[in-house]
């Protein structure tokens, strides 16, 4: 009688049997490269053609062969990572991308097409024709596992071999990183619905944490790319991320998926040419990010410009002529009235001067010599081109940004709009070393598209005979002589000068952790998003943002007028369900009816919450333990006073263990989380208890809270205590 084979020796055939099939993969993929490498020479050897027409083919050609040869080099790891087993005993392979063999027959498919579908959307209760899904595992080239899902038993043939626990399970119990991973190969059927959804409008993806959001969000960038290359690569696809700890994170998940043609910014970076990596405290922030700050930058941009002459004197002929500081401020208003923006009303200045000026001619010489001669004359004058370039220079956002530093001027617009306490916050977030905040960025951008930009035709044959002369030379005066206050902090000095705000738009905006935005950052992102269709990802009980309502009235202005598609995540494949579950009490305690989602992992160890005396040693033993506990990524999470001191207390930990205060957590996750001092984290701003529930929810594996107090956890018990 014959033996069974053993389990082991099954598996070891299957991966075998994969491994000749993902090898004719790979050479194909390296006879692919050469062809497009072969025809980037030859794009170069059409340059030297000795014509236009040759000149342009280059460029095209090495340019299209330039984007193959980085598709085809980032799909090398995990280059095919499905099969299906179908029906009628068709096998199709899955892969990163799409390939076809030397007879132009279908080697692999790209998970984006159609036909990759049933690779998602199948399931044990609708197989769609389905048999079998297999997921391998591969590690460089080689395949190390594979792992199996029968969806139709019945139409399994008797020698069809189903191996392993299952891929999924695989995928989220093994130990993290410090970057998040295409999770292709593992994406379920209501993860693929969103991804699938139509190019159009508005997709907005909800759920809690840890049900794949973020990387769901990515995979349909992906996808759009797929479907729609020319309208989405020709008018780009911007993501924006809450930090730059979290763009880092998220970095190489388009790369893997063969996609290169995306902008990602964090919300300190969004604006060209400046860069803000902290936060305001919560005080500020708060004031900074509400609607009220759009009336007072209103108010900045129609001011005087600090330094600006009070009046201009000019003797002409037998005449004394004078613009006073009471005519000039009505000219600034006249000029710009009906919301004309300042940079654009430069080509109006020196006209409008011009005619207050020869009204004030009364002498018999003046009069005779006539208005021409009068305009000549005065147009010539480098002390009427100085005045101008001081009274109206060209403004950059940045500088103007800079007027609100000063107390005075501050309180002087924010009068009616802001409390004395406001206006105290914000002068203490600008005192000392002036850098822009991640809530200054925002305003920046606001006050660009307030401003204007300078028109290129800046006052060029438009103010009449006499004026078209001094053009040239006064632009160039406006352009350099205009007063600058010093910025010490990063600033591209040639894109604050050259970028143009029509130059903003996309054509997809994916915004991640959008349940955070203020009001002026969505002001911010409706600008690069005016004709773009949107992917919104996000989750209202992780919202850090103090005033939702405010925020959800300025993303309802910046999508107004697109459909909507909404799709919501309901499995939490990250947290296991021990950890979930006080997580989730957190959450009830922090808002009403939040979105929770079914935890499907459990590893039988609750989180552990140490009251200490000496919170250093406890943090340090809290931390070590940690780091024998588990194989992957540790995060200490603190309150933001607490970062430095705590990061002093770790500096000899491994490289694994990272210090992060609870905002710098959005989006991350770590195998094992200590979390210090969860009270104070709760008491930093109004939003506190939704930033613990976020906190809580980061850990995959081991979680454990240090404090000295835990008036916080007792208050989370007596919460729960009388539902559960």
């Amino acid at each position: 009688m014959s033996e069974h084979p053993r389990p082991d020796d099954v598996a070891a055939a299957e991966i075998a049997h994969e491994q000749e099939f993902v090898d004719t993969v790979y050479v194909r993929l390296e006879e692919v490269t050469r062809n497009a490498r072969a025809l980037a020479v030859e794009g170069h050897a059409r340059g030297s053609l000795g014509h236009e027409g040759g000149l342009v083919e280059r460029d095209a050609m090495v340019f299209q062969s330039a984007k193959r040869i980085a598709t085809l080099d980032a799909a090398h790891e995990g280059l095919v990572f499905g099969r299906l087993d179908l029906v009628d005993g068709v096998v199709h392979h899955v892969g990163r991308l799409g390939l076809r063999d030397a007879d132009r027959e279908v080697l692999l498919i790209d998970w984006r097409a159609p036909a990759a579908g049933l690779f998602y959307q199948a399931t044990a209760q609708e197989p769609q024709r389905v048999v079998r899904r297999r997921v391998l595992r591969s590690r460089g080239r080689k395949v190390v596992g594979v792992e199996d899902e029968l969806l139709d038993g019945d139409a399994a043939p008797d020698d069809m071999a189903v191996i392993g626990e299952g891929a999924l399970l695989a995928q989220i119990s093994r130990a993290r990183d410090d970057r998040m991973h295409s999770v292709v190969a593992t994406i379920q059927k209501e993860q693929d619905a969103a991804i699938r959804a139509p190019s159009r409008g508005v997709t907005t993806i909800g759920g809690g944490p840890g049900t794949g959001k973020t990387v769901v969000a990515l995979h349909r960038a992906a996808y759009l790319l797929y479907v729609d290359r020319r309208r989405f690569e020709t008018g780009g696809v911007l993501v924006v991320g809450p930090s730059a700890v979290f763009m880092s994170y998220i970095e190489q998940v388009l790369p893997s998926l063969g996609e290169t043609a995306v902008t990602l910014r964090s919300l300190g970076e969004v604006v060209e040419g400046v860069r803000a990596h902290h936060h305001d405290q919560p005080a500020a922030a708060a004031v900074k990010g509400s609607d009220r700050m759009r009336r007072l930058l209103g108010r900045v941009v129609r001011d005087e410009t600090p330094g600006a002459p009070a009046e201009f004197r000019w003797f002409y002929r037998d005449d004394r002529l004078v613009l006073s500081h009471r005519e000039l401020r009505q000219v600034r208003r006249q000029l710009l009235g009906g919301g004309q923006q300042r940079n654009r009303a430069r080509t109006r200045v020196e006209r409008t001067l011009v005619d207050l000026l020869w009204r004030q001619v009364r002498g018999e010489r003046g009069q005779e010599r006539g208005r021409d001669d009068f305009v000549s004359d005065l147009t010539g004058d480098d002390g009427f081109a100085a005045f101008i370039s001081a009274w109206w220079p060209a403004l950059d956002a940045v500088d103007v940004w800079g007027w609100l530093h000063d107390s005075e001027r501050l309180r002087t617009y924010a009068r009616g709009l802001l409390d004395a306490d406001e206006v105290d916050a914000l002068l203490s977030s600008w005192s000392g070393a002036v850098t822009p905040s991640i809530e200054d960025v925002p305003l920046i951008d606001e006050l660009r598209y307030l401003l204007g930009d300078v028109p290129e035709d800046d006052q060029r044959g438009q103010d009449g005979p006499g004026v078209e002369g001094v053009s040239d030379r006064l632009n160039a005066l406006l352009r350099a002589d205009a007063p600058k206050q010093p910025m010490s902090f990063e600033v591209d000095d040639q894109q604050r000068s050259t970028r143009r705000i029509e130059d903003d738009s996309y054509a997809h905006v994916l915004v991640d952790e959008a349940q955070d935005l203020s009001p002026m950052q969505w002001r911010m992102l409706g600008r690069r998003g005016r004709q773009a269709s949107w992917t919104v990802v996000g989750d209202a009980a992780q919202s850090s943002w103090p005033t939702p309502q405010e925020a959800l009235e300025a993303r309802t202005r910046a999508l107004v007028g697109r459909d909507l598609h909404e799709f919501r995540l309901s499995t939490n494949y990250r947290n296991s369900a021990e950890i979930f579950d006080f997580a989730a009490g957190v959450a009830r305690l922090a808002v009403r009816h939040p979105d929770l989602p079914h935890a499907v992992r459990s590893t039988g160890v609750d989180p552990d919450h140490r009251l200490v005396d000496d919170l250093g040693k406890g943090v340090k033993d809290a931390a070590m333990a940690m780091v024998e506990t588990v194989a992957g990524t540790v995060a200490v999470v603190v309150p933001a006073r607490r970062r430095s001191e705590v990061s002093t207390w770790l500096a000899d930990a491994e490289p694994r263990v990272r210090v992060l205060d609870s905002l710098e957590t959005k989006g991350l996750e770590f195998d094992a989380v200590v979390v210090v001092e969860p009270g104070e984290i709760t008491q930093e701003s109004e939003a506190g208890w939704r930033t613990l529930y976020v906190v809580l929810t980061r850990a995959t594996q081991r979680m454990v809270t240090v404090g000295t107090d835990d008036t916080w956890l007792r208050r989370v018990h007596d919460h729960v205590a009388p539902e559960h």
